[in-house]
């Protein structure tokens, strides 16, 4: 069987990844239609060795549509999806509008496929925030055995999670001041270039960042809600991929070794650490373009009963967001 899938945001860094996932997978499509914003209209996008022009989503009517795999920004994304998903398609949506809402299950395939069968509520999926989709995928098998309490997490995010705009204002900034320029910040609130900045997203009434809270919460819906998190989220200087150091403290009894095997079992992740003749640890540089979580700096911590620090790296663009709303698709089209 074969489906009609529609892009939104298919000009986006997401939804181009988003097409390129499609192809390399070869999702079972029978028709392939990018959408976006009316200024994009008519721009050729490539699928494989096709050509695709762009359609204005404010003009598209979605009838006859299976699946609609959508990154077009959570403002536009509330207003669409909706209407997708009236129309009879099944939204699998990457924007954070539809995160926490009750009647729509929150996924990664790794963690919580069980989920899929409650999407019929609203035919809408949400996909993770990126940052938590990695975290969550390393946490799963170490919570199966040994019963997560506790994660202490600090991020070190790249500025693709910001999209192309802040990409450009990284190399543009980083250029300049090569060249004696005064940096001029506009997608940030400080200079990113040379520079580490403790804030993504807006700031709560607590202190946190709305990215902050993102992961506290967005980790108790998809492993357990009993789980304790404490986030730090900061963006760095590095294009693509994210980086989190993390803490976790159990309530059984799991050492490193043990931590380590179950990692090297399990699906979606690859362990990087000591015994490896090459490579000791794992960068954000090293695995742009991969699909897995890649662990390393896996370490007893001594500091509390069951504790275990481990470093975990994922390119954004496909685990934390292309490729886990590809992997969402896949897991609806074998339930049905």
């Amino acid at each position: 069987m074969t489906y009609k899938v529609a892009i939104a945001g298919a000009t986006g860094n997401v939804g181009q990844e988003i097409l390129k996932i499609l192809h390399e997978r070869e999702f079972p499509v029978s028709e392939i239609i990018p959408l976006a914003s009316e200024r994009s209209a008519g721009k050729e996008i490539s699928f494989g060795d096709d050509t695709l022009k762009v359609q204005d989503m404010a003009k598209f009517d979605f009838t006859g549509v299976d699946i609609v795999l959508s990154s077009p920004g959570a403002k536009v994304s509330a207003e669409y999806s909706p209407k997708a998903a009236k129309a009879g398609a099944v939204v699998i949506d990457n924007t954070s509008h539809f995160r926490m809402d009750p009647d729509i299950p929150l996924i990664v395939p790794e963690v919580n496929p069980h989920a899929i069968s409650e999407h019929t509520k609203r035919n809408i999926i949400a996909n993770p925030n990126c940052s938590t989709i990695q975290m969550v995928v390393a946490l799963k098998p170490i919570h199966d055995a040994a019963k997560i309490k506790r994660v202490v997490v600090s991020t070190y995010q790249s500025v693709s999670g910001s999209g192309k705009a802040a990409m450009d204002e990284l190399f543009n900034q980083t250029k300049g001041i090569y060249m004696n320029a005064t940096p001029h910040p506009e997608v940030y609130p400080k200079q990113i270039a040379f520079n580490a900045i403790p804030q993504i997203d807006k700031f709560m009434d607590d202190g946190m960042t709305k990215e902050e809270w993102k992961m506290v919460v967005e980790t108790k819906k998809i492993l357990d809600p009993s789980i304790k998190v404490c986030a730090s989220c900061v963006r760095i200087p590095v294009f693509i991929s994210h980086s989190e150091m993390v803490n976790v403290e159990c309530e059984n009894e799991i050492t490193a070794a043990q931590a380590r095997e179950l990692w090297r079992e399990f699906e979606g992740v690859t362990v990087v650490d000591l015994d490896n003749e090459d490579l000791e640890y794992i960068t954000p540089l090293e695995i742009q373009g991969e699909d897995d979580v890649f662990i390393s700096r896996i370490r007893e911590d001594v500091s509390v009963e069951n504790g275990l620090n481990f470093w975990c790296v994922s390119d954004n663009l496909r685990k934390g967001a292309a490729l886990n709303t590809v992997q969402i698709a896949e897991l609806l089209i074998k339930s049905k």
